[in-house]
């Protein structure tokens, strides 16, 4: 078992909020930021060779931020507007954005199904060539995965975002018990917490997308990845793989056992409440990706450098998948509009050559909490104030046999969706596994 202590970080170098991932669904638009320019008046970047770029809230994203303030400060002749939207209005405004050829110029994507309909439709072009160097960087299981048939149409330009277990050593601690290692482990511990009054498991279970962590790392634990891989396939029936049955079973045995408390259903991802639930003592673990860590510093900067600890997710008795595997997503991509204007192309493909990934960026991406995609940071990283956190969640990354995307990001958006509303149905008792399994497979 992984059982580690965070190390004490800076808190005026976590200057992060509450990142959100994959998700469907709708909201209204984040507040504008204009990054030194003026980021709300410029709908697409498509005229005068003014670039634009739409970047998320909270987690990491200050960082991106950050590089564009220094990109515009330092380039009055090649301007980047700028606009920030929470996760889940992103994901409304992208899709209809694009659809309209009125997206920014630099598209932010997790590749996958959405990449795949960007690259279908023409709307956005291929920049393998002048993006070489950056990707010779980039761990290579992170850079393949802005390749389409062959041609790089997206480069990652933030962090690499592995799905952790993070726990409340204290109240561990107080309960007498370890971390559990194995799913029996994992029972166990549920019994014990809910005896004691306390949530075993945050969950956000209102955003729906933090469900898909559960049942991506126990389909891979009890089946391994050739299962999932089977449905990006298409193969008929591929849902029906005895590996996805027991997982949503072992889901539903789970709620049933107060895994997730009661009101699970009603806490929502997007302003960190399932994070909170753990730094205030309610509940003892929570499963979410790596861009939690700066959000537990930012909202309880004493209890992250002293009681939050982390750690893989179980082992499943009798599973034949890999427990190195790990789930989440290698890291968000930016690609180029194909509405955009040459001028403004140029500017946007001049800052990611420039900019992303440069020393000013690992630098602040590492004091955040972050874990670049860039090889041969070892040396870098075990200087670092929080050497111990990144170190393992970098360690994830290197020595993962297979790190599958997150399923409503590496499906087509229609089955994406299908999934995630028959998840929710499962985690709330609505429907039975084979009633998934059925809904499922008449979407291939």
């Amino acid at each position: 078992m992984r059982h580690t202590r965070l190390r004490a970080v800076a808190a005026a170098t976590i200057t992060a909020t509450a990142l959100t991932l994959a998700a469907c669904g709708g909201a209204s638009p984040g507040d504008s930021t204009d990054a030194g320019t003026d980021g709300g008046d410029d709908d697409g970047g498509t005229g005068g060779g003014a670039a634009s770029a739409w970047i998320l809230t909270g987690g990491g994203w200050p960082v991106t931020a950050g590089s564009f303030e220094r990109w515009n400060g330092e380039h009055d002749d090649q301007p980047i507007a700028v606009e920030e939207f929470e996760n889940d209005a992103y994901k409304e405004k992208i899709r209809t954005s694009v659809g309209s050829g009125e997206a920014p110029t630099l598209i932010m994507n997790w590749t996958g199904g959405t990449l795949a309909d960007y690259v279908a439709n023409d709307q956005v072009v291929d920049i393998g060539a002048q993006t070489a160097d950056l990707t010779g960087r980039v761990m290579a299981s992170v850079a393949q995965n802005g390749v389409v048939d062959g041609t790089t149409y997206a480069v990652p330009m933030n962090d690499v975002q592995p799905v952790v277990l993070y726990y409340n050593e204290d109240l561990f601690a107080q309960a007498g018990i370890e971390v559990p290692t194995t799913w029996q482990e994992t029972l166990d511990a549920v019994a014990t917490f809910e005896d004691a009054g306390i949530i075993p498991f945050s969950l956000a279970g209102q955003s729906v997308w933090p469900e898909l962590m559960w049942i991506q790392y126990l389909t891979d634990r009890i089946g391994g990845p050739e299962v999932f891989q089977a449905v990006l396939d298409g193969r008929p029936d591929a849902w029906s793989d005895p590996a996805v049955t027991e997982a949503l079973t072992k889901i539903q045995e789970l709620v049933d056992a107060g895994g997730f408390g009661d009101a699970f259903a009603s806490v929502a991802a997007d302003q960190s409440a399932d994070a909170a639930l753990v730094h205030t003592g309610r509940a003892a673990m929570l499963l979410q990706g790596s861009w939690v860590y700066a959000t537990f510093h930012t909202d309880n900067p004493e209890f992250a450098t002293s009681a939050l600890g982390f750690t893989t997710f179980p082992t499943v008795e009798g599973g034949s998948g890999d427990p190195a595997n790990i789930v989440g997503n290698p890291a968000n991509f930016w690609s180029l509009s194909a509405s955009a204007s040459e001028e403004a192309q140029q500017t946007a493909l001049d800052y990611i050559n420039q900019f992303v990934y440069d020393d000013d960026q690992l630098t602040a991406m590492l004091d955040a909490g972050s874990v670049p995609p860039v090889a041969g940071l070892e040396d870098r990283i075990a200087q670092s104030d929080d050497a111990e956190y990144l170190g393992f969640a970098y360690g994830l990354v290197q020595d993962a046999p297979h790190f599958q995307l997150s399923w409503d990001q590496a499906l087509p958006a229609d089955q994406a969706q299908e999934l995630l509303t028959n998840l929710s149905q499962i985690f709330l008792g609505e429907i039975t596994p084979q009633q998934f399994v059925d809904a499922m497979n008449a979407t291939l």
